[in-house]
């Protein structure tokens, strides 16, 4: 239903979210196609049932582009007094302060927020309600330059190696030039735990293949190799929601993939965009993976045993 005021009325379960301006252009076309801040919306309201899931109890750092992504970029963490009152809060410690994060627990506030032009919801490892113990840890794939083999291949090698460990993992593309590797967690450790855990298995992969991969924080000290990226995995860090868009032309979508896909040739870190990353979605690719949350007792002494 449309206002005569330029703006764009969309019926979200009980709620109506006002869409201003949805015919300006947030992808600007040229080599890509073209896509507006409606499109931004419908694609967020046919992708909602497999979002929200990822989404829902967890604070969010929003990134928008009020002007589209050849504009200015805003990192909101903060969530502004004028948002409506039925989108969730949560008021979480930081250094000498807080910060109000909005949460995304229903349709309704996932198309506000794209009426908001946040093109790129980055969300928590750890659920408000649980702050400091994240329920994910996620390996970020980050090839020296537009290389998805070295990225395949990685991904390859990390996934034999948490199945050694006997945990769980899905796969998503990031819509820019890499994978990330999602493992479930019970929520009992905490980020310290965590993020060591993590930075044990990508040294102990490093160390085995020390030609391709790095853990190298310093671009300058990684030369070609693919950097095995554990930063995420800290109190007050964030991740890509899955089936979140990226700013970038002909708007492509972080999109969950199965491990079986990581053999397709046609596979690659932008596979997927507005257009058809629901398709994948609707095809339930980490099926009821994220459910089985581990505990990383068993698995530390796996990898302890494998270090020797």
């Amino acid at each position: 239903m449309s206002g005569g005021d330029g703006t764009r009325r969309v019926r979200a379960g009980r709620r109506t979210v006002e869409v201003h301006r949805p015919d300006k252009v947030l992808f600007p076309g040229g080599d890509a196609k073209e896509y507006t801040k409606g499109d931004l919306v419908e694609y967020h309201r046919a992708v909602a049932p497999f979002m929200l899931p990822h989404l829902r109890g967890r604070p969010l750092m929003l990134e928008r582009h009020p002007d589209g992504i050849d504009g200015p970029t805003f990192m909101q963490k903060n969530t502004p007094d004028h948002y409506p009152e039925w989108i969730p809060r949560v008021e979480v410690a930081k250094e000498g302060g807080t910060v109000r994060h909005a949460v995304c627990d229903d349709t309704a506030t996932l198309l506000y927020l794209a009426d908001q032009a946040s093109i790129t919801l980055h969300r928590w490892l750890s659920r408000a309600d649980s702050v400091d113990h994240p329920d994910r840890l996620v390996f970020d794939l980050d090839p020296a330059g537009d290389d998805f083999e070295a990225v395949r291949e990685a991904a390859r090698l990390l996934g034999e190696l948490l199945d050694e460990l006997d945990l769980p993992s899905a796969l998503m593309t990031t819509g820019s030039r890499g994978l990330h590797v999602i493992v479930p967690l019970n929520g009992r450790h905490d980020f310290d735990e965590v993020r060591t855990f993590a930075r044990d298995v990508a040294d102990t992969l490093a160390d085995a293949h020390p030609d391709r991969l790095t853990t190298a924080a310093r671009k300058k000290e990684r030369g070609e190799r693919l950097y095995l990226d554990i930063q995420r995995n800290a109190y007050a860090q964030t991740a890509l929601a899955p089936y979140t868009v990226r700013p970038r032309p002909g708007a492509p979508v972080a999109t969950p993939v199965t491990w079986d896909q990581l053999d397709d040739p046609e596979l690659h870190a932008r596979r997927w965009t507005v257009a058809d990353a629901v398709e994948q979605a609707r095809t339930n690719p980490w099926s009821g993976l994220l459910n089985r949350g581990r505990a990383l007792g068993p698995a530390r002494r796996r990898l302890n045993a494998l270090r020797g």
